[in-house]
């Protein structure tokens, strides 16, 4: 399984066993909110994931969920609009799939569950109060947390792989994580 589906895995687990532990009505449709910068949200392998694993729990769109997909297509500063559009639709849940999505759901709602999958350094962020117990309405997944931990990471990949002398990282400028 690929990184990023296995994180929208553990996020929709995030998700989902809250929602079967409480033992809603039946045949209550849950609305989830999708913020992406992605152009293809809903077309990604990634999604079909997400989308398999919420059919395992039971949860089939147009059936008992409804998914409101909502991208920047790139454009940062369309987020905030975005998330308050979801506000807006009264979704159960805003599922967040980066850092300025996060940021801008966070932003937006206080008492809508706002999940982040993949999102780096949430506490440095602002997004959550620590990792053991964000807090509030947000919670979700870490790819990157600065200090000990990313050394750490770079001193695995030094043991893994003690021949490699170059290390190229592809990162996304306007992100204010990859600026540090």
């Amino acid at each position: 399984m690929k990184p990023r589906a296995a994180a929208l895995a553990v996020a929709l687990a995030l998700f989902a066993a809250p929602v079967a532990a409480e033992a809603q009505p039946a045949g209550k449709l849950y609305r989830i909110g999708v913020l992406a910068n992605a152009l293809d949200i809903a077309d990604g392998p990634s999604f079909e994931v997400f989308l398999d694993g919420l059919g395992k729990l039971g949860y089939v769109e147009d059936q008992n969920i409804v998914i409101e997909w909502r991208s920047s297509e790139g454009y940062y500063d369309r987020l905030p609009a975005l998330a308050a559009d979801l506000v807006r639709s009264k979704v159960d849940i805003i599922f967040a799939t980066s850092l300025q999505p996060a940021r801008a759901a966070a932003e937006a709602t206080k008492t809508i569950p706002v999940v982040f999958v993949v999102t780096a350094d949430p506490v440095g962020q602002g997004l959550v109060g620590n990792i053991a117990r964000p807090g509030a309405n947000v919670t979700g997944l870490a790819a990157y947390l600065p200090g000990e931990i990313s050394e750490k990471i770079f001193q695995l990949l030094r043991e893994a792989m003690p021949n490699v002398s170059r290390l190229a990282v592809l990162t996304n400028p306007a992100n204010p994580v990859h600026r540090e």
